[in-house]
């Protein structure tokens, strides 16, 4: 293969700009008229996505304020239906100055197409409604804990068209609305710490129950998340090792978990201070001798 002759190819470049310079200058302008309107509109998208948000921020300092979850909802739902407000009058306004095609163009053309387009948008309608529904019921909010299709995280985004839930160990689950056909909120209202502990068959049971009433009237004073309790329930069962013995108290939503783990470790502490056994497996080592069968 021969060298490229660079120079031949600016020449043809150059007479064909000439002989079609109309239509060149028509081509750079259309995309110039593009390329502003989307810049504009990326502006109008980032500067009133930072108005939504300073002003949901400053109505937190109201006095008669909304719930915080139920403000940021608010806030993330304004940010969704201005994006896409803004990415149609982009289109329509593309369409109009760049391709020279007119709004009711665009309308007869929709109208023609409606049924097609229709069939194919299903999925985006019921998106849309489902998630109207979710904000008119209060399903859920944003910073919510929820489990959906066995998929537990915090809401992280709610949207016209999808929900965004932030796994604990940090998968991001994006959730088309009209997919949310049941699901679990965690945190609404008072949530339930059940502690079960196990002591010897050996113990006296009255002396483990008199120890965790006196652990459990402490840590009730102290733990700020517990609303109620800790109360001994009493025996839950006899094991195959020990005496279970359960304890329940009424936390705020969330932190039931956190809580189960500190009355655990406080029993723990309890148990060890006043000698009482929890059972634990043991393997015991019998050696015969040499006199034995």
């Amino acid at each position: 293969m021969g060298s490229i002759d660079w120079g031949q190819v600016k020449k043809e470049v150059t007479s064909f700009v000439i002989d079609h310079q109309d239509q060149v200058l028509s081509v750079a302008g259309r995309i110039m008229k593009t390329a502003i309107i989307v810049v504009l509109s990326l502006m109008v998208i980032k500067f009133g996505t930072l108005l939504i948000q300073k002003f949901f921020d400053k109505q937190k300092e109201f006095k008669y304020k909304l719930d915080t979850k139920r403000t940021d909802t608010l806030a993330t739902l304004c940010i969704s239906i201005l994006r896409y407000s803004v990415y149609f009058v982009a289109f329509v306004t593309i369409l109009q100055a760049a391709f020279d095609i007119v709004p009711t163009t665009i309308i007869t053309a929709a109208g023609v197409g409606g049924l097609a387009i229709g069939f194919g948008a299903q999925n985006l309608v019921k998106d849309v409604i489902t998630g109207f529904f979710i904000l008119l019921e209060d399903q859920f909010s944003v910073g919510d804990m929820i489990t959906v299709d066995g998929m537990m995280g915090t809401v992280e985004e709610m949207g016209l068209r999808i929900t965004k839930v932030r796994h604990y160990a940090g998968d991001l689950y994006i959730i088309p609305n009209s997919q949310i056909q049941s699901l679990t909120n965690h945190t609404r209202g008072s949530k339930g710490a059940i502690v079960d502990v196990a002591i010897a068959y050996e113990e006296k049971i009255d002396k483990a129950l008199d120890a965790l009433n006196i652990i459990s009237e402490r840590a009730a004073k102290e733990i700020d998340s517990i609303v109620e309790g800790p109360t001994v329930l009493g025996v839950k069962d006899l094991g195959d090792s020990g005496v279970v013995i359960r304890v329940f108290a009424k936390t705020i939503a969330g932190m039931q978990w956190e809580v189960e783990r500190q009355l655990r470790k406080r029993i723990k502490d309890g148990f060890d201070e006043r000698g009482i056994e929890i059972p634990y497996n043991r393997l015991v080592v019998i050696n015969k001798g040499e006199g034995d069968s």
